[in-house]
């Protein structure tokens, strides 16, 4: 059965919605289950108050959607 799981952070965390995501993956493997189609998508940024080159814009929100296939029995 193929079903789908949605991970949402901002850009600035991409490093532990990475970790999250592989952890995700790695559990669903140990349930027999496999990956189908994974595709991500990073808002648009919009204007902050802060100091410096990056600082200026607030970080994006980031969705990442992973469609999976897992027997059910």
């Amino acid at each position: 059965m193929q079903q789908v799981k949605i991970f949402k952070s901002i850009e600035s965390e991409l490093d532990q919605l990475e970790v999250e995501i592989n952890r995700w993956i790695a559990r669903l493997h140990k349930k027999g289950g496999k990956v189908v189609k994974l595709e991500g998508n990073i808002a648009p940024k919009s204007g902050g108050g802060g100091t410096g080159p990056m600082s200026s814009f607030s970080a994006s929100d980031v969705m990442v959607i992973i469609l999976f296939e897992i027997d059910i029995a």
